[in-house]
C-alpha cells in the first residue's frame, strides 16, 4: 500500500520567499520549519507559513507535483496560491 505524501508550499510573509517541499507528515513537517529544527535554506530566510498544500493517496505522485511546481514562474506560484488563500 503506498505511503500517503503532501506537497506543501510555505512562504516567510506575505509576497516573500517560497518554499516547494514534500512530506509524509504535513503537521510534523510544518513545525520543523516553524521552529527552525532543520537547517538550510527555509532557517536561513525564515520561511515558515503554510500558505498552500495538496494531499496525495501515493507520495511518487507529490514528488512529481513538487518537480513540477518547482519549475513554474513565481506568478504562476503566487497565483495557485492566491487561488485557494486569496488574502496571501
Amino acid at each position: 500500500m503506498p505511503k500517503k505524501g503532501y506537497l506543501y508550499i510555505i512562504a516567510s510573509r506575505r509576497n516573500g520567499i517560497l518554499y516547494v517541499g514534500v512530506t509524509s507528515d504535513l503537521v510534523k513537517r510544518i513545525e520543523e520549519h516553524r521552529q527552525k529544527l532543520v537547517d538550510g535554506f527555509t532557517k536561513r530566510y525564515n520561511v515558515t507559513k503554510l500558505v498552500y498544500f495538496e494531499i496525495f493517496e501515493d507520495i511518487k505522485d507529490a514528488v512529481a507535483r513538487e518537480r513540477h511546481i518547482e519549475e513554474w514562474k513565481r506568478k504562476w506560484k503566487t497565483e495557485l496560491i492566491q487561488s485557494i488563500n486569496p488574502y496571501l
